[in-house]
């Protein structure tokens, strides 16, 4: 069992935790869910003609992107929830958000088996199951990440000492898959963003940048087409 966070609520002076990771988290998993739901609805609607290898490309990056989401709320569930509650006591309830987590996980499995029937036998009917299946989670992340970001961010600016707050950042990125994570934050990010992105990575992260968004790049046009990343 995972040691849990050893709580000190931030202090009236002490610096505000940048949130700017979690920030591009949620712009990322937005991002994708929309595009992810236009390439879907152009394969269904014969707009885009798909053989075996792109299927197989389609379906491989809406798995990873399910997982991607999995992570995201459980982590959140795990980790950030119990160090938010323990800072601000009273001053958040965050039964309707973890309610939101609890519904996200069938529909990522439902997901998961259209983009597995997607690969196997592309067609307009499979594409449209997967079309489908990726507009709902669309719709829900939609919802819940703007509920989230209104109730939780001032929270966590307000109640989260820095310290808990890195701490957090840390364990969360111990548990995600970084070839999938980086190139799509960086791709995600303005340029101010990306040097402030830049300036405070550790030697491994900026490397792992230089390694993985080209490479991600190459992923990104078999499955989506032509696309632009941040070099």
């Amino acid at each position: 069992m995972t040691r849990p966070i050893d709580v000190r609520p931030r202090s009236a002076g002490e610096p505000v935790p940048d949130i700017l990771g979690m920030k591009l988290a949620h712009r990322v998993m937005l991002k994708d869910a929309a595009r992810l739901v236009a390439l879907a609805e152009d394969l269904a609607a014969g707009r885009t003609v798909s053989d075996r290898p792109r299927a197989k490309a389609v379906a491989a990056y809406v798995v990873d992107f399910a997982d991607s989401v999995h992570h995201h709320h459980t982590a959140e569930d795990e980790i950030l929830w119990p160090v938010i509650e323990a800072s601000a006591g009273p001053h958040i309830d965050l039964t309707a958000l973890s309610d939101d987590h609890s519904a996200l996980d069938p529909r990522l499995d439902q997901l998961r088996a259209a983009a597995a029937r997607f690969a196997a036998a592309p067609s307009e009917d499979s594409a449209t199951v997967l079309a489908v299946g990726l507009a709902e989670l669309r719709d829900l992340l939609n919802e819940h990440i703007a509920d989230e970001e209104v109730s939780v961010f001032p929270v966590i600016e307000e109640y989260v000492s820095v310290s808990n707050w890195q701490e957090v950042e840390s364990r969360i990125q111990k548990r995600a898959s970084l070839t999938f994570e980086i190139p799509r934050v960086v791709a995600a990010t303005t340029p101010t963003e990306y040097a402030t992105l830049r300036a405070e990575a550790p030697l491994p992260v900026r490397l792992m940048i230089a390694l993985l968004v080209p490479r991600f790049r190459r992923r990104e046009r078999a499955v989506f087409g032509s696309e632009t990343q941040r070099s």
